[in-house]
């Protein structure tokens, strides 16, 4: 599958399908260098989605619609080929390890391309295999080898981490993009999209903890060593948050978003006392005024909800001493003042936020924490040879989610060490 050419350019698209917003970047990728420069930007309401799942196809494909040709309108070409992201619920992340005995004198790409397919090997009949990434090799108890081929030996050994996700799940977002007009070139882990755009290679070798806190979701990777060791996608996000004011508030869910935007601040102490805020009335009645800390209360009481509930999933997995970068977070619910504030009082680690940095083009239009996503599909697409999605027709002509092959040629390095 190639990226599209406009008068010979090279154009990578990537589309983050959001629970509450689409977001859909355009990129115009150099041939020398894999640079890449926005040509155009696309963002809409999402609708139709549920946590990262679709929920309704009608809806989601009227959302995808609806943005891409935003990114169409502003770029001036006509949007083909894309990248999407996936998240949600169903995400699981295993660390597996596969041995082979090597069948010559030293070791070839066959041989890589077996333990592989070795430490591949699953019993998970609902889920597919998105991403496979190679944490490190292992030749005749020699750790830490990046690239074993040519190397003498007799035992290889592989540890990967496979990120899994639900065929259906898969399938539908598919069926979303094509009923949109959109062909899929490959479908991303969105958080593993967003550290690509956020992340730096010393953060990843020190160890980090990537958080991306969406409307439905707060998805986790954690880096050690320079490649992924963990995933985990929590239920809970920027909607809870909204809910919560609409409840604590007694107000419409619209007027609670307004004022978490305009308003919200993610800790009350930052609040001076007797600033007020103005609420709508509800069906007719007069408008209120209530004070700006009782809005800042229930955010916080909410944020801190949500950041245990990470600290206790950083904790179950051990990882979490190692991770001497501390922990970067990003996602629409990241800019939310004094949320850095929050996050590292109760995860006792340091914290900042991540957006996209140093881009070239409409720059001021996705240099947010809100677009990491949609950018990191774009630096993914500049790599798109490492993994391929197979998208085929049935005899139903319905167009499914297939298979994820490999191209093992790729697999022989570390994964991270090309970004």
């Amino acid at each position: 599958m190639q990226e599209e050419s406009h008068d010979n350019r090279k154009i990578i698209v990537g589309l983050d399908i959001g629970t509450t917003k689409i977001c859909v970047v355009a990129a115009e990728v150099s041939d020398e260098d894999g640079e890449f420069r926005i040509i155009g930007v696309g963002k809409t309401k999402s609708e139709g989605l549920n946590r990262g799942v679709v929920t309704n196809i009608r809806s989601a494909v009227k959302s995808i619609r609806k943005a891409v040709e935003e990114c169409e309108l502003k770029s001036g070409i006509e949007i083909e080929n894309i990248y999407a992201g996936i998240a949600g619920h169903h995400i699981v992340g295993l660390n597996k390890e596969g041995v082979v005995a090597v069948t010559g004198d030293t070791i070839t790409e066959s041989d890589i391309q077996r333990v592989v397919e070795a430490a591949r090997a699953t019993n998970s009949p609902d889920k597919e295999i998105i991403h496979t990434l190679t944490q490190e090799y292992i030749v005749d108890g020699q750790d830490g080898v990046i690239d074993p081929i040519g190397m003498a030996g007799k035992r290889l050994e592989a540890k990967v981490h496979l990120i899994l996700g639900s065929v259906s799940s898969a399938a539908n977002i598919v069926q979303c993009c094509n009923d949109a007009n959109l062909n899929v070139l490959n479908i991303v882990l969105e958080p593993f999209a967003s550290s690509l755009a956020v992340l730096d290679e010393q953060e990843k070798e020190l160890g980090v903890v990537l958080l991306d806190i969406g409307g439905g979701t707060s998805d986790m990777v954690i880096y050690k060593n320079g490649s992924i060791v963990h995933t985990s996608v929590l239920p809970l996000g920027g909607n809870q948050v909204t809910n919560d004011i609409a409840i604590g508030l007694r107000t419409t869910k619209s007027e609670a978003l307004r004022i978490k935007h305009d308003f919200g601040v993610a800790m009350i102490d930052h609040v001076e006392e007797g600033e007020t805020i103005s609420l709508k009335g509800i069906a007719g009645r007069e408008d209120r005024v209530i004070d700006k800390r009782l809005l800042a209360e229930v955010i916080e009481a909410r944020f801190r909800e949500i950041f245990e509930l990470i600290s206790n999933e950083i904790k179950s997995t051990g990882f979490g001493p190692g991770c001497a970068a501390g922990v970067v977070i990003t996602g629409g619910s990241s800019m939310m003042p004094s949320v850095v504030d929050v996050a590292e009082d109760v995860l006792k680690m340091p914290v900042r936020v991540g957006a996209p940095t140093d881009i070239e083009g409409l720059a001021d239009m996705v240099e947010s924490p809100e677009f990491s996503t949609a950018v990191g599909l774009i630096q993914y697409g500049t790599n798109a040879d490492m993994e391929e999605i197979t998208i085929l027709k049935n005899t139903n002509n319905e167009k499914l989610l297939t298979s994820i092959s490999q191209s093992f040629k790729r697999l022989v390095k570390n994964f991270f060490n090309l970004f």
